[in-house]
């Protein structure tokens, strides 16, 4: 980010502060360590000693990865979540990031007060803080893009590549809200009394600490973003076996199992729908009571659902029955 200006400077002709203005009245605040107050052109950061950088990027455009008329603070909270949902997967602790912005000129200032609130929040909750980036225009809808930075112990990040012929295979909390969420925050779906859902597609769990907890019991991992089957699928490859997926046992949450009781032709959306944002790992077999404990200390509910095989590297899904599943696509795609 550039350095910060005066809170009155005004850009002419625009309908937001300039773009110094906007930046020391929103986002300053929001600087960690490091960041120099973002008055300089990049920040100046020492890792924790004796520690490995962990790098990770992910962009959300409106219409896209979010609602138009999602509120701001969770759009900010989604934003830092979804990255921190990548460094869990590494088995990671957050250090800090850098953001860009891209606004339309329709965006009103209350929108980003209410965006950098979000942020904050979710800074106070996972203990980092911004260490700049760029705030820019754009006449396209807004876009916005977060460079997570995380550490971890010399050799001990998790990675795709690792899964063996054997290990059984887990995910963690539930699975198919976010897909529900987004359907019914579309009208695609009846109303969900509670607003479960909708907060589940809106609010992600990033699972840091249990990541942390499975750096070295896991043998690999990566979170559940663009659907179940094709997440999986990736670990397959990376690690060069199959897998074979028991969709029985995928663990639901009570709103998704109502939701898919009234309607069992949901089924595809649960496994391929995407937005989940829970770890799914592979564990050596035998493992299954030290990974329970350790789940259990971290807080977070998981659920073996099928194993690792030989052969190639397909997911194989199987119904209550043990028969095939077919579907009709394994998750979401951009291209």
């Amino acid at each position: 980010m550039p350095p910060g200006a005066a809170a009155g400077e005004e850009e002419a002709g625009a309908g937001l502060p300039g773009e110094f203005a906007l930046i020391a009245r929103h986002f300053r605040a929001l600087a960690g360590p490091g960041a120099l107050g973002l008055e300089d052109d990049a920040a100046v950061l020492d890792p924790p000693p004796g520690r490995q950088l962990v790098i990770a990027a992910d962009a959300m455009v409106e219409g896209v990865h979010f609602l138009p008329e999602d509120p701001p603070e969770t759009v900010g909270r989604k934003l830092l979540r979804v990255n921190l949902s990548d460094l869990a997967a590494m088995g990671a602790a957050p250090l800090g990031y850098l953001m860009t912005v891209a606004l339309p000129k329709r965006v009103a200032e209350e929108w980003i007060a209410a965006f950098a609130a979000g942020l904050a929040e979710d800074q106070r909750l996972f203990g980092l803080g911004t260490l700049g980036g760029d705030t820019v225009s754009t006449p396209g809808p807004i876009a916005l893009s977060l460079t997570i930075l995380g550490t971890v112990a010399p050799g001990a990040a998790l990675r795709r590549r690792g899964a063996r012929p054997g290990d059984e295979l887990w995910v963690s909390g539930s699975i198919g809200d976010g897909a529900l969420g987004l359907a019914v925050l579309q009208g695609r779906l009846p109303p969900d009394p509670e607003g479960f859902l909708a907060r589940r597609y809106r609010l992600p769990e990033p699972r840091l600490a249990l990541g942390a907890a499975l750096a070295d019991l896991a043998r690999a991992a990566m979170d559940v973003s663009d659907g179940l089957v094709q997440d999986l699928g990736h670990l397959c490859r990376a690690s060069g076996c199959g897998a074979v997926l028991e969709a029985a046992r995928v663990p639901l949450s009570p709103a998704a199992r109502a939701a898919l009781a009234a309607d069992p032709a949901l089924l595809p959306l649960l496994l391929a729908g995407g937005d989940d944002y829970e770890l799914l790992f592979a564990a050596p077999p035998g493992e299954a009571a030290a990974v329970s404990a350790r789940a259990a200390a971290a807080g977070v509910p998981v659920t073996r659902i099928g194993r690792f095989v030989e052969g190639r590297a397909e997911v194989a899904v199987l119904g209550e029955d043990g028969a095939p599943l077919g579907l009709a696509r394994g998750g979401w795609s951009h291209f």
